[in-house]
């Protein structure tokens, strides 16, 4: 039997290409974290259509952009995380788009130089 097989980049082995393909897990995270230049949506910036359950409110009538969009791995990766916020952020830092978060230093005061 000859099934379908994935090479993921940089690794050997290979991988039933079943295992890259899943039901959509409702994260929002594809509707949130990547650029959809056809509605207007920068990286990183929730979709006007999402709404606070993570549904498209405009599902029936979304564009061709999201209708083609396959639910994969980077799905059940995400999924499980507690918030959109979190989801987003790994979807970032899986594709290498995160944008470095500002952190303000602990070891440091305002005012407090030499």
């Amino acid at each position: 039997m000859n099934a379908a097989v994935d090479e993921v980049p940089g690794q050997a082995e290979v991988f039933p290409s079943s295992l890259w393909h899943l039901e959509c897990t409702l994260c929002g995270a594809c509707c949130a974290a990547p650029d959809i230049s056809t509605l207007q949506k920068p990286l990183g910036v929730p979709c006007k259509h999402l709404d606070s359950s993570c549904w498209c409110a405009i599902y029936a009538a979304r564009p061709q952009v999201c209708r083609g969009y396959t639910p994969d791995w980077v799905c059940g990766e995400v999924a499980p995380l507690p918030t959109l916020a979190e989801r987003v952020q790994r979807y970032l830092e899986i594709y290498g788009l995160e944008r470095p978060a500002r952190k303000l230093s602990t070891s440091a005061s305002v005012g407090s130089e030499g």
